[in-house]
């Protein structure tokens, strides 16, 4: 048996099938771990979505920040952008069954076999491992109850910034949701900037790759994360492992075999 860890779909289909045969998936034994932002911007989001389901007895996905577009849009609760790639998913006459199961999936992922924790975007620096699950586990039992709309209806938004334990409500939930599947930079105060989308070396004034903060808290546990292409699957920190190889962008999809932390990879 042989755990993956595989990053950023993005609708990719053609490159997620070569990586199945590529390290020869085996659905009696191997299990795939997915990074989120399944769908979206690629060519072929319905039928990512539809191979992810059918492989869903051995695959565990986290949800990304365009899943969770896609699930607002369907809620009715905003609409599809330019480059919005999801007119498929919602026409198809399986829409109902994908999307009720796209919204059951998980904003965090435990993996105490491997030492491992996975989210789209990452764990806040000044969160323990206990604190990201019970917060991730709120938004999660939010998304399956009837409060689903009002969390899509205010999910959009940069603010609060940061966490504070008072919070409630749709604010709680929204930089909840920020953190799992949007950040990117963070202040000494773990704040985010939610605006910048660039290059790790090249942070906005006072901020920083969340990973390099000088007082993050989860040293021991290895991350695994998506969501930031512009790093090309380097970090460059200890068990920090990016997993967005930017498919979408014409760049690869990567697998990390957990078992060894040797890398597979398919061109796009």
């Amino acid at each position: 048996m042989s755990d993956y860890a595989i990053g950023d779909l993005q609708g990719c289909l053609g490159a997620f099938d070569c990586l199945l045969e590529k390290i020869g998936f085996n659905a009696d034994r191997d299990r795939l771990f997915l990074a989120g932002d399944l769908v979206n911007r690629g060519p072929d989001s319905l039928g990512t979505l539809r191979r992810v389901h059918a492989l869903r007895d051995n695959v565990h996905t986290v949800l990304g920040n365009h899943d969770l577009h896609l699930l607002a849009v369907a809620n009715g609760t905003t609409h599809s952008k330019r480059k919005d790639t999801l007119s498929e998913i919602l026409d198809a006459p399986d829409r109902a069954e994908l999307l009720g199961w796209l919204q059951q999936q998980a904003l965090l992922i435990a993996l105490p076999e491997h030492n491992a924790v996975m989210t789209h975007a990452g764990i806040p620096p000044l969160w323990s491992q206990e604190q990201a699950s019970q917060r991730a586990t709120e938004v999660e039992t939010v998304l399956r109850s009837d409060s689903a709309d009002a969390f899509f209806t205010h999910m959009y938004g940069n603010t609060p910034a940061g966490w504070d334990e008072q919070l409630s409500g749709t604010d709680r939930w929204r930089v909840i949701t920020n953190h799992f599947t949007r950040m990117r930079f963070v202040d000494q105060a773990g704040e985010l900037d939610l605006t910048s989308k660039g290059e790790p070396d090249q942070p906005p004034a006072g901020f920083m790759p969340w990973f390099q903060h000088p007082r993050r808290v989860l040293t021991d546990t290895r991350i695994l994360f998506g969501h930031w292409a512009a790093l090309e699957g380097h970090s460059g920190v200890d068990k920090v492992d990016a997993l967005d190889t930017g498919c979408v962008w014409g760049g690869t999809l990567t697998a990390l075999r957990l078992d060894d932390q040797v890398r597979i990879q398919c061109d796009c």
